[in-house]
């Protein structure tokens, strides 16, 4: 089981990382620093906790509505999360609302 959970932190640390060098400010800053006669070197850390699942994912029913399928996968982001990612300049795709 850790080696599946360490494969998919690796991956969606990997996502992230590349995430955050396509974006268009990030690559203005490095851009800025390289005309300056600097080359940046950018480490991000972020702390992904896995847990188990008390229901499998395939107690959904088969014949439940697609809305209704969509709906058991979504995550909950809290506020924390919201504020982590904000600060990596990621977009959770929620309507924005202030977080303190």
């Amino acid at each position: 089981m850790d080696d599946v959970v360490n494969q998919f932190a690796q991956e969606l640390a990997a996502a992230m990382g590349a995430a955050v060098a396509r974006d268009p400010e990030v690559m203005a800053c490095r851009e800025k620093a390289r005309a300056a006669g600097y080359e940046m070197q950018v480490a991000l850390e972020a702390v992904i906790g896995f847990g188990s699942r008390s229901v499998p994912e395939k107690s959904v029913k088969e014949d439940a509505p697609a809305a209704q399928k969509d709906s058991a996968k979504a995550m909950k982001i809290t506020a924390d999360d919201r504020r982590f990612l904000r600060s990596l300049r990621i977009a959770t795709g929620e309507v924005s609302q202030r977080v303190e």
